[in-house]
């Protein structure tokens, strides 16, 4: 055989495996490499967006829970506010009520204290009558002499 016959058949060998492997072998391998591309970087993209998405999130956390802070102090300070005022309304009302009582004592007082007149009255009256029934020894009739003892009431007073 010939070197240069041999080289040749090599050659169109050789030309008809490139053409076979490009036609048939390498548009598969080319549309696998090239899928596989396309998703890395939808891959890659997608972490991207999700990256972009957490900061977005997190800020959007940290933002409410400022507001909910805020909220909070807002609430927290209406409610001492409120509390202040209803110690306040407290502390006036049993004023009130420590003044009522202290008033109704004071007229209940004054009424004993006149009860307890009057009923002096009536027993220095009748030791008066008694004393003077003494002084004179005999018998004196108080439905007669009901206007004295009336009259002795009155200076008493």
């Amino acid at each position: 055989m010939n070197l240069n016959a041999t080289f040749i058949a090599q050659i169109v060998v050789f030309l008809v495996f490139a053409w076979f492997t490009m036609k048939f072998v390498w548009p598969p391998i080319t549309k696998a490499l090239d899928e596989r591309a396309s998703k890395i970087a939808d891959g890659l993209a997608a972490a991207d967006k999700a990256k972009t998405n957490l900061a977005l999130t997190e800020k959007r956390v940290s933002d409410e829970l400022k507001k909910a802070r805020e909220s909070a102090a807002t609430v927290r300070g209406g409610a001492e506010q409120q509390a202040a005022a209803i110690v306040e309304e407290a502390r006036a009302e049993a004023t009130r009520i420590v003044a009522a009582a202290r008033e109704a004592a004071q007229t209940e007082a004054a009424v004993a204290a006149q009860r307890a007149r009057e009923e002096l009255r009536s027993q220095v009256a009748v030791l008066a009558v008694a004393g003077a029934e003494r002084i004179l020894r005999r018998e004196i009739n108080a439905e007669v002499h009901a206007d004295l003892l009336t009259n002795l009431k009155q200076e008493l007073s």
